[in-house]
């Protein structure tokens, strides 16, 4: 009896998380259906009205926390799932920051396609004044991207910072001191103790927005359409933040992945500068350095913004892959050594044996 209760309990389980699965891959499914919903009545150079952003926004909310809930489901619930957790040895914060990463190479490319859309369009016709309603549609729905992402990392950072309470700072430097458990578990202490990243992510997430939607006036949308296509190189750097948490730093596909990022990292986010001020100077028909000269204040001292920053990043990549790179071939060596002792030590067994 005792058995057979225990299994009856087990197979509730079982269904209760079959049906968390399904509603929230439903969740995931209806969220991004009606987004395309709400804008397929549109003509392709329409303006999103404030009504109808809100709704995508709503639908973009619903739509990346419901997929980061259902990875977390899928990897911790299911038996599948806590294979992989239990090969890797993955806690509760890497399995969160593992969810976190996945979604956000799905944002971006959704960020793509809306790129690539609004070049064939919009470059293709009038590179200053021809406007795609997807860009503005986007900028609406992947605006809630940004405000989930903050809350998303506070996941990751929380359950950290709680597997490490007894510590006096976490490894990547975030806890500085010693803190109370409590304190160190508050959103307003992330917050306070992260800047940067929770800056920049309310920076895009609202000045980036609104320079889509409202500030540029409806032109330069094919320049935009390049900006959206910046985001190529983080499905790279998502795997990548994977494969080290999953302890296969020095696996060959580590090393392939890592020069895809910088190909995609380099080609989209520091080469486009130069090739969209080429278009520029092309559609304006002024040579190369008249048209950099021509651009309003504003519009240099951002593009300054945006590349510096670029740049300083590929340096910090480029590093980054050579040390890798040595480490790869370290790795490589212990091993071909640790098999040539194998080989040799078959051999003398059998040379004996003989």
């Amino acid at each position: 009896m005792k058995t057979k209760a225990m299994m009856n309990s087990h197979n509730k389980k079982e269904t209760k998380r079959s049906y968390t699965a399904l509603l929230l891959s439903l969740a995931v499914i209806v969220s991004l259906g009606l987004g395309l919903w709400t804008i397929s009545v549109l003509d392709w150079e329409d303006r999103v009205t404030i009504y109808r952003g809100l709704l995508l926004s709503a639908h973009g909310a619903v739509f990346f926390t419901s997929m980061y809930s259902l990875i977390n489901h899928v990897t911790q619930k299911t038996v599948y799932g806590q294979k992989l957790v239990k090969k890797y040895k993955l806690s509760t914060s890497d399995v969160l920051d593992t969810s976190n990463k996945i979604v956000s190479a799905v944002q971006a490319l959704l960020s793509c396609v809306t790129g690539i859309t609004i070049i064939c369009y919009s470059c293709a016709r009038d590179l200053l004044k021809t406007s795609h309603y997807i860009s503005e549609a986007y900028a609406w729905f992947g605006a809630s991207y940004f405000m989930y992402d903050i809350w998303s990392m506070y996941q990751v950072y929380y359950y950290a910072s709680q597997s490490n309470s007894n510590s006096t700072s976490q490894q990547n430097g975030d806890i500085k001191g010693k803190k109370s458990k409590q304190e160190i578990g508050k959103f307003w202490y992330y917050v306070r103790t992260n800047p940067v990243i929770v800056g920049h992510h309310l920076f895009i997430g609202f000045f980036g927005f609104s320079v889509i939607v409202y500030l540029r006036g409806g032109l330069g949308d094919c320049v935009f359409g390049y900006v959206y296509l910046m985001e190529a190189s983080t499905p790279f750097v998502s795997l990548r933040g994977i494969l080290a948490r999953m302890n296969l730093k020095t696996t060959r596909l580590y090393m392939v992945n890592g020069l895809l990022m910088l190909f995609a990292f380099f080609l989209c986010r520091i080469a486009m500068f130069p090739y969209v001020m080429y278009l520029y100077a092309k559609a304006a028909d002024l040579d190369y350095l008249s048209a950099i000269l021509s651009l309003p204040r504003g519009c240099k001292i951002t593009m300054s913004i945006l590349i510096l920053p670029q740049l300083y990043w590929f340096y910090l990549m480029m590093q980054e892959k050579e040390q890798q790179s040595y480490a790869f071939l370290a790795g490589k060596a212990y091993l071909d050594i640790k098999q040539k002792k194998i080989d040799g030590s078959c051999f003398d067994g059998k040379t004996k044996k003989t």
